[in-house]
């Protein structure tokens, strides 16, 4: 990546304390609560707990009509080898990562692009997975690759235990085929390597007592040099342990090459800086709560809040540019590249040689326009040609800084998902699809709109059969998250509509506030205090499925994971009267605890601090204390992965748990593998979904 923006580092540190920390950091606790111990996520008394659980829940779903049948169809869409082979450019050369029936950890291969055209590309294998597991009898799932421009042969390769957001680095060269001695490692951690050059890398990892941040992720970055110890390298830049992540990138553009620190102190919380030669750090003054990206000569920000700099005042959710060496001088005339309406936010950009492309959101539905800086400064603006009128776009450069070609991506729930190759003044062309996995054609995609109980308008999408019978009697499943500013638009899933939609079900996705769909007011409405916003925005979509005789109560059923999995614990201890099944998955749900659990410190800019007076609104919210003994729930699927190092599994466990002893209808499964996505492989993943699909199937169809 040539863009330097805190994207790259977001994506990477949502993981929490090392495993072997965990069963210790339970011990310790002088908490009352009576299933603490199910927090020692690999005791023997735990893990014996689960398997009893598994057991049972395995006999119910496992052995029902057509669960087989269900989870062979799933893996088989999974591991198809007509999905589309997404591929990152490198040095003239297209690289990808593919799993399949076959390859069930996965290959890192590469082809040409003239071949990528073909309808068969000619894969070159760089590192098979399996075979490497194999070898050395280990359980590794694959976490990336950063390889060294220009000629991209040195690569630093990412690897977790069994999905773990935990990783090891070890270096590779692409010319060879083989793993370079005595080159850079980096034992199992949270952190990572990026290159500075061939014998520099920047490394923030664990170093030992007091290295790593109260949230489990690297306080300090160091350059370290080849041919060295780890232990020998020059500390960059240290950060409190209360803050939450620091690191640094080298950006290699040509002519404009820079080095970054970044420190993250919360979510919403951040400050770059730029590293001088002599090491030194100069930072970037704007505001630490607004996106800030550096491009060739330009610095973008993306504002939070409103920001009053240099005599004009600039709306929340704007995208602003101006001279990067201009404004490090103390220029502050900004170019205002989008700013936002009641009804658009900025889904994303994508920066070819020449052009910056915008993708904007309207109404929850994408709309792409070409930037073109001028001389003068100023910024011309045009739709991009050939971009589609329907269904949810996302557009990628080839490669920013040789062309202004570009990678669309358009799909939507009915449709399967097409690539397209196009460049800026051009018409896309179609260069491969994914086949359609379930019939589609007897179906229809809707958007409507939810009054919530202050009367907020609440987007949501529905698929439902052509003409379908609003009886009240359609088998619903409605899915939602809200949270940390995340959008979800319409997207082709072959799982759900094996699993959900050919059997007769509709799908829901709310748009509830907590996300970005309208920015980062849609997201900062349900922040704290104000976490009630979403859970009654995704009850009014409930109720306005029932209102509208789509489903009613008893044939409606919810679910969510994650953040998701919060708001579906929420859903069940707040609204039991909505729903007819809850699938709750790798949930947050003891929100008294949480931020002593893996990462959980990290979120307290999204939740607030349990451990202060937020307590007084966030034990509204904090399902695991909230659940009755006298209360009629709905029945509850709860999943989660013992590898999850992001969020705890003693959340599920633990209300579980709770559940079940007050006499309540609880199902439970839970993965030894998988991470915080739930599943290592396709196997995984089909099995999981298989028995998500079959709980829902037996609470909310009409059974014989």
């Amino acid at each position: 990546m040539r863009t330097t923006t805190l994207a790259w580092l977001v994506a990477g540190i949502l993981g929490g304390l090392p495993l072997a920390s965990q069963a210790q950091e339970a011990s310790m606790s002088t908490d009352t609560d009576p299933y603490l111990w199910l927090e020692e996520v690999e005791g023997e008394r735990a893990l014996d707990w689960v398997k009893q659980r598994n057991s049972e829940s395995e006999a119910v779903l496992e052995r029902a009509p057509g669960f087989e049948a269900l989870r062979s169809d799933l893996q088989a869409i999974l591991d198809s080898d007509a999905k589309i082979p997404y591929v990152t450019e490198r040095g003239g050369w297209y690289y990808n990562f593919w799993q399949d029936a076959e390859h069930k950890r996965g290959l890192w291969r590469r082809t040409t692009p003239a071949s990528y055209r073909t309808q068969n590309p000619e894969w070159e294998v760089l590192i098979d997975v399996d075979a490497l597991n194999a070898a050395e009898g280990e359980d590794w799932v694959w976490h990336g690759a950063d390889c060294l421009k220009p000629d991209y042969d040195r690569c630093l390769i990412a690897l977790s235990h069994g999905g773990s957001d935990a990783d090891v680095t070890r270096e590779f060269r692409i010319s060879t085929r083989s793993w370079v001695e005595d080159g850079f490692q980096r034992p199992a951690a949270k952190g990572g390597l990026t290159w500075i050059d061939e014998d520099r890398v920047y490394v923030y990892t664990d170093f030992g007592d007091g290295s790593m941040t109260e949230s489990g992720y690297p306080r300090i970055v160091k350059e370290w040099t080849r041919g060295t110890p780890m232990s020998a390298a020059r500390t960059v830049y240290e950060g409190r342990t209360e803050d939450m992540y620091i690191a640094a990138l080298h950006d290699d553009t040509t002519g404009f090459e820079r080095d970054f620190v970044s420190r993250t102190i919360a979510f919403y919380n951040d400050e770059l800086y730029l590293r001088a030669d002599d090491g030194g750090l100069e930072k970037i003054d704007v505001p630490n709560s607004a996106a800030k990206g550096v491009h060739k000569q330009w610095l973008t920000v993306e504002p939070r809040e409103d920001w009053e700099v240099g005599g004009t005042t600039y709306r929340a959710g704007s995208l602003l540019a101006i001279d990067f060496d201009a404004f490090m001088s103390g220029a502050r005339d900004f170019e205002v590249l989008f700013a936002p309406d009641t009804r658009s936010s900025l889904a994303g950009t994508a920066w070819t040689r020449n052009h910056l492309i915008l993708n904007v959101l309207e109404d929850v539905k994408n709309r792409l326009y070409v930037l073109t800086p001028a001389e003068d400064g100023s910024w011309a603006r045009a739709p991009l040609a050939g971009a589609p009128e329907i269904g949810t776009v996302s557009v990628d450069a080839v490669d920013d800084e040789e062309s202004d070609d570009y990678f669309m991506t358009v799909t939507d729930f009915l449709h399967p998902t097409a690539l397209y190759y196009g460049t800026v003044g051009g018409t896309a062309e179609k260069l491969k699809e994914t086949p359609a996995f379930f019939d589609g054609e007897g179906m229809a995609m809707t958007q409507h709109f939810a009054t919530s109980a202050d009367g907020t308008k609440v987007p949501y999408f529905m698929v439902a059969p052509k003409g379908f019978e609003a009886d009240g009697s359609n088998p619903t499943l409605l899915y939602g998250y809200g949270g940390f500013e995340i959008s979800l638009t319409p997207s082709y899933s072959g799982s759900v509509g094996r699993g959900w939609l050919s059997q007769g079900g509709v799908y829901v996705v709310a748009n509830i506030r907590g996300g970005g769909e309208y920015g980062p007011r849609w997201h900062q409405a349900a922040l704290k205090a104000n976490r009630n916003k979403a859970y009654e925005d995704f009850a009014a979509v409930a109720r306005d499925l029932v209102a509208r005789k789509v489903t009613s109560p008893e044939h409606l059923g919810i679910q969510g994971g994650s953040n998701g999995g919060l708001l579906m614990g929420n859903m069940t201890v707040m609204y039991p009267e909505l729903f007819g099944a809850v699938v709750c998955q790798v949930p947050l749900l003891d929100m008294k605890r949480y931020n002593k659990l893996l990462a959980g410190a990290s979120w307290m800019a999204e939740y607030g601090n349990p451990d202060t007076d937020d307590w007084a609104f966030l034990k509204q919210y904090s399902p695991y204390q909230n659940v009755a003994k006298d209360v009629d729930y709905p029945p509850v699927f709860f999943t989660t992965s013992t590898r999850d190092d992001r969020v705890h599994p003693g959340h599920a466990r633990k209300m579980m748990a709770r559940m079940s002893e007050q006499g309540h209808d609880v199902t439970y499964w839970e993965n030894i593998e998988g991470g915080h996505g739930g599943a290592a492989d396709n196997a995984q993943r089909a099995r999981m979904q298989a028995l998500a699909y079959t709980f829902l199937r037996q609470r909310l169809f009409p059974q014989d």
